[in-house]
């Protein structure tokens, strides 16, 4: 149990306590920089997040992760969809090891697909969407 706040009876009074809640969590949208071991095993995979633009509006999740596969093994893929229309928005992340990940862009950065020129490079960290603050009403009166 912790003690109130305020409190000192806690026999541990030069020691801090840090809750860092959701730090380890990466938003949707970021590079995913995820280090995997196996008890006993030493090697680190590293993985990228790769976002993938201009694809055709009929893409299916599959379909990507066929093409990418051709480069490593695609750990996941997310084309994301339109909450209007209910279609893929034209866009999407694939997730590979680092290597392979650089190895998919370098092939497929500006080639066909669907009839449209892919852009493909490294995700961008998601921004912020939540607003600044102020509020709507600009003030002003008199």
């Amino acid at each position: 149990m912790l003690p109130s706040r305020g409190s000192n009876t806690s026999k541990a009074s030069s020691e801090h306590v840090r809750a860092d809640f959701g730090a380890n969590q990466e938003p949707a949208g970021e590079p995913a920089q995820q280090a995997r071991t196996d008890p006993g095993e030493e090697a680190v995979d590293v993985t990228q997040r790769i976002y993938v633009g201009n694809l055709p509006y009929s893409s299916s999740e599959d379909e990507l992760r066929e093409l990418f596969a051709q480069y490593g093994e695609v750990v996941s893929c997310a084309l994301p969809i339109d909450r209007e229309t209910g279609r893929p928005r034209g866009f999407g992340f694939v997730e590979m090891s680092d290597e392979d990940g650089r190895k998919a862009i370098e092939a497929l950065d500006g080639q066909p697909f669907g009839g449209r020129q892919l852009r493909v490079n490294e995700a961008r960290p998601r921004e912020d969407r939540r607003g600044g603050g102020g509020g709507g009403y600009g003030g002003g009166g008199g």
